[in-house]
């Protein structure tokens, strides 16, 4: 069998190097582009890679040469969505990890893939604890009408709340039919105390130097509370995720959203 060809968009990025290692190791995938704002030269330099790796500042002509069956996105919401409209066109599937992407992003990619008939994974998190966290949230959604999450991350992230955060929000209110109970305060005496708020959950978003990511969600009842804690310790826990997104988006036609779906939860 043909192995499956990958291009990485950010591939000098953290996670993207982290990713780019981790395609060049897997059986039955191999990298063979890798494209970043700047470069300098001509090929990636990569010790575990036993083949040159083509780097380009320019995504077109890069998958126009290289043949590619998948491109893996790891950047910025308005990076992502213009690799999205170049990569599908050419009919390449993707796999998107930008948190931000907005719901006319999510509309934009879906109708690309109906119209070029390819597959594209996108999700807040290719993290299995994370998947199994936002699952697990959703369930115990049904049960409880107060709920808030505290989502933490390294204080170089540019956003806030993280996708993960407003995707975990998402997915509680389906299942739970209508907006939880937010308590209001009467006085609040530092702004913005209590947090953003989506339809009754109240998101708190906490940026230091000292965290990776992780998110919490607390829910409560008369007399007593039920905590949900995921603590990503390094981005190796994602790369389980990815690979598996790779394999299964070329099996895939149109958008897929959220990992849990590729681990049928």
């Amino acid at each position: 069998m043909e192995p499956i060809r990958v291009v990485i968009n950010g591939a000098l990025g953290r996670l993207g190097q982290e990713i780019t290692k981790a395609v060049v190791c897997e059986p039955g995938l191999m990298a063979v582009g890798a494209v970043e704002k700047e470069v300098t030269q001509q090929y990636l330099p990569l010790a575990e890679a036993s083949e040159l790796i083509l780097l380009s500042s320019d995504l077109d002509s890069l998958l126009s040469s290289c043949d590619a069956d998948v491109v893996v996105d790891f950047t910025n919401a308005e990076v992502s969505i213009a690799a999205a409209r170049i990569a599908i066109k050419q009919k390449v599937n993707m796999v998107i990890g930008t948190t931000g992407l907005s719901e006319e992003n999510l509309a934009e990619i879906e109708q690309l893939c109906r119209t070029y008939k390819v597959g594209v994974v996108v999700a807040p998190n290719f993290s299995l604890g994370a998947a199994l966290l936002i699952h697990l949230s959703k369930f115990a959604a049904k049960f409880f009408n107060h709920a808030e999450i505290i989502e933490m991350h390294h204080d170089k992230k540019a956003d806030a709340p993280s996708g993960t955060a407003i995707a975990t929000a998402r997915e509680m209110l389906q299942t739970h039919g209508k907006p939880f109970i937010y308590p209001e305060v009467t006085r609040e005496i530092l702004s913005n105390t209590r947090g953003g708020q989506m339809d009754g959950i109240a998101i708190h978003s906490l940026r230091l130097p000292g965290f990776m990511a992780g998110q919490e969600v607390i829910f409560s009842g008369a007399g007593e509370t039920l905590s949900l804690r995921h603590n990503t310790i390094s981005r190796e826990c994602f790369l389980p995720g990815v690979i598996l997104a790779i394999k299964e988006v070329k099996k895939r036609k149109g958008l897929t959203y959220g990992l849990d779906a590729l681990l049928k939860l």
